[in-house]
């Protein structure tokens, strides 16, 4: 095949981290589907190298270190010339597309969200505060930005259908301007599912999650506080295995062999630690979007016990692979459960095949996203001329986040 000119230019916040995030897997996902499509990739970013970032430059992709506030990237994505941007969230949105829309004003920009920034601070704060969440929490400093940043590119990719009917009904978003986008896995097929390890092969309990998110760091604490002192003494044979990128000191103080509850850090593989594991328990009190570790639960045949936010936006109408939970009690109850009962613990697997194979078909979301991008293609100033608003708000990003930019450079300049 005749090599493509297309080219993709991607700009993250961070270097993706696959085996370190759900956001780091979701961007290889979003990768491996352009590769399919015979782009030329660079994927640029003002982050620091990490030690665990997937190496690009080993699989064709071209790696290229960028500053903020500076004009070199001008040069820089006008020599370039992609055909489509992609912003990884929309902080890299604010810093760096006023700068695309000039130098580079043909490109399709695509901004993913990774998930809702702005309904996980807001169920954040309300935790905290100890308030129930309501709608017009959302309606934030940090909201205004992000929706600002969805106006402002041709589509947003969304990664849970919550977060879709969130920004539809209640932020009042052109849906033209959004594609649900959910993990894209492959189908789970029988050959895979008879070598998962049965019930009698599994041990423990799993909970596994990058400890720079904040919601996954609440878990830990609540499973150490409320749940496992309760639980433990139902399964005395059974421990607790916390695993986790990043774990931070408060993490590692929690590490208690007496009472079987342990914290080992980054785990090498997250597929062998989650398919050990008899169950995998996710309490989570607030965040958004989709959790990686429920998709790799049912990936590895290992059901779970999770609450009403970890669970969002995953099953549909479909059962769960486990049980569904938001009460200390109950959560315990499910657990000793699916622990304890086989036919149970079976037919949660069994749930969960089903979610994989209706829910996250990837080959059909593949499919969705092409069309998509073909379709604006076809018709970008028109798509452009139909959201008004969008371009109201890059008239003034234009006139302000770029000011605000030249002044921090000039500042800079004097300060050295």
């Amino acid at each position: 095949m005749e090599k493509s000119l297309q080219k993709l230019l991607i700009i993250g916040s961070v270097w993706p981290e696959p085996n370190s995030s759900a956001a780091g897997w979701r961007m290889m996902e979003l990768i491996d589907f352009f590769k399919t499509e015979n782009y030329e990739i660079t994927f640029a970013s003002s982050a620091a190298d990490s030690l665990y970032s997937f190496p690009l430059e080993e699989n064709n992709i071209h790696k290229v270190t960028i500053e903020l506030n500076n004009d070199n990237f001008n040069e820089f994505i006008t020599d370039l010339n992609p055909s489509i941007v992609l912003f990884d969230r929309f902080m890299t949105e604010e810093q760096f597309g006023w700068r695309v829309i000039e130098h580079c004003p043909h490109a399709i920009r695509i901004l993913d969200t990774e998930d809702l920034h702005c309904l996980r601070l807001a169920r954040q704060n309300c935790f905290k505060e100890k308030k129930d969440f309501q709608l017009s929490e959302l309606n934030s400093d940090t909201a205004k930005r992000e929706i600002a940043s969805i106006y402002r590119c041709d589509l947003t990719l969304i990664i849970s259908e919550y977060e879709m009917e969130l920004l539809k009904n209640h932020f009042k978003v052109d849906s033209s301007l959004l594609l649900y986008l959910p993990f894209m896995l492959p189908k789970l097929t029988e050959s895979e599912t008879l070598q998962w390890k049965t019930f009698e092969e599994r041990k423990h309990i799993v909970f596994i999650g990058n400890f720079y998110h904040e919601p996954n760091w609440n878990s830990v604490l609540y499973l150490k506080e409320e749940i496992w002192p309760i639980l433990s003494k139902k399964l005395p044979q059974t421990e607790l295995h916390i695993y986790g990128a990043y774990p931070s000191q408060k993490v590692t103080n929690l590490h208690n062999p007496k009472d079987r509850f342990f914290c080992f850090g980054r785990a090498e593989s997250a597929k062998e630690v989650i398919s050990n594991a008899k169950l995998l328990l996710a309490p989570i009190r607030f965040g958004a979007g989709l959790k990686g570790k429920l998709a790799e639960s049912i990936m590895y045949g290992t059901p779970s016990v999770t609450t009403s936010i970890g669970a969002e936006g995953m099953n549909g109408e479909f059962k769960w692979n486990g049980e569904i939970q938001d009460e200390v009690e109950l959560i315990v109850e499910s657990t000793i459960n699916l622990m304890t009962n086989k036919e149970k613990w079976v037919d949660a697997q069994n749930n969960g095949i089903e979610i994989i194979n209706n829910r996250f078909d990837k080959e059909h979301f593949r499919k969705v996203l092409k069309n998509k991008i073909l379709k604006l293609k076809e018709d970008l100033e028109s798509h452009r001329q139909a959201n008004f608003t969008g371009q109201l708000l890059i008239h003034h990003s234009l006139s302000s986040t770029k000011y605000m930019s030249k002044w921090i450079m000039e500042k800079n300049k004097n300060i050295g």
